[in-house]
């Protein structure tokens, strides 16, 4: 009896030593917050494939299968790793751009908000209210008392501000380490741990150099060779990405559906900024293919080709489909200054795509052994 009683007050010691990070590790890997229980936030984000959707539901991933195992939304589950780096959605008066927020289009400013968002939409997990989710929560008798520990006894008892604990709690575990761990062969270079080969270091030089290409004007942020950068300026741009004809093909969204991206979000409302996206993170961008916030290139050698068909006349076909390349989908926006470079070799490519892979964390070494 003795015996029961010590490992019943164990369990509840520890319980009660959860904090709020761990109870947001739980809730990520939790399917109970999708309407069917068949979905968590780790399905569209899995931390075991560079915090991507890596389920290949008949389209290579392009876009997420939802709770329901047949709705789709329309654009590509983007990274969650070092997406604590992106400042919270403004306006830069500088430079008269937007910047920061999270989803491609910047329209929730936390990580917090965007935690919040999939357990509600009808295409992601499908619950019908706040309300449906905090009732889920009650049903687990761990996540009652982690929750009163954290937040007082009362929390469970308002829907909004249980919901808003909820999504705090996951954004503290998408802050940790586990996101990101900077331990890529990009950040052991830096520290003196790794030697670049000849092909990786023309890669980092053309990547770096403004008088070559313009790789940096939006994919650097603190400067060359900066421990913690992240690759991503998070501004918004329109590169001219096409349409994706397979998701029009499965259905997925009409012929004439247009992607609007930024004008998307409720804070704008000026059509310059029409078709344009938040500038990815280029963190583990060798391992979270495909690319663009369609999915439409499913190659970094596609995206590659894609940028030097602006200044090559050669570039002619899309790599991964050996046909013509399609318009924009927002022709009016394109930024054809920002895309002005010098144009790309072969043994550019291949160097640039080298550099690339050295900004895999360590974790996912493995997976780009599978790639090639």
């Amino acid at each position: 009896m003795i015996k029961k009683i010590s490992i019943i007050l164990l369990t509840i010691v520890v319980v009660q030593a959860q904090s709020i990070e761990q109870l947001g590790e739980m809730l990520f890997f939790d399917v109970s917050l999708s309407k069917n229980k068949t979905q968590s936030c780790s399905t569209c984000h899995n931390p075991e494939h560079g915090f991507v959707d890596d389920r290949d539901n008949d389209i290579n991933s392009m876009v997420s299968l939802g709770d329901d195992l047949k709705s789709r939304g329309a654009r590509n589950a983007p990274t969650a790793s070092y997406a604590m780096m992106s400042p919270h959605f403004h306006f830069d008066t500088k430079k008269q751009e937007y910047r920061g927020g999270q989803f491609l289009d910047g329209r929730e400013s936390t990580l917090a908000g965007q935690a919040g968002g999939p357990p509600l939409n009808p295409l992601e997990m499908g619950m019908r209210d706040k309300k449906m989710v905090i009732d889920r929560l009650k049903e687990n008798k761990t996540y009652v008392t982690i929750f009163q520990e954290n937040f007082g006894d009362k929390i469970l008892e308002d829907v909004d501000q249980a919901y808003k604990a909820m999504s705090l709690s996951i954004e503290a575990f998408e802050k940790s380490k586990t996101f990101a761990p900077y331990d890529s062969k990009y950040d052991r270079y830096l520290k003196g741990e790794y030697d670049l080969s000849v092909l990786e270091d023309l890669g980092r030089t053309l990547f770096f150099s403004n008088d070559n290409l313009t790789c940096a004007k939006c994919h650097v942020l603190k400067g060359e060779d900066k421990a913690g950068e992240t690759f991503s300026n998070y501004e918004f741009h329109n590169i001219g990405v096409p349409s994706n004809p397979i998701l029009v093909q499965k259905g997925i969204v009409s012929a004439d559906f247009i992607d609007h991206g930024l004008l998307d979000n409720p804070n704008v409302t000026d059509k310059k900024h029409d078709g344009k996206f938040k500038v990815p993170t280029l963190r583990n961008v060798a391992v979270t293919a495909p690319y663009m916030h369609n999915g439409v290139f499913t190659t970094l050698r596609a995206v590659m080709e894609f940028y030097d068909k602006y200044n090559n006349i050669k570039r002619v076909n899309n790599p991964d489909t050996n046909k013509p390349w399609a318009k924009p989908e927002v022709k009016e926006t394109v930024n054809l200054d920002l895309l002005k470079a010098k144009k790309l070799t072969k043994r550019k490519i291949d160097a640039l795509i080298a550099f690339m892979n050295l900004l895999t964390d360590k974790r996912y070494e493995h997976i780009l052994k599978e790639i090639k």
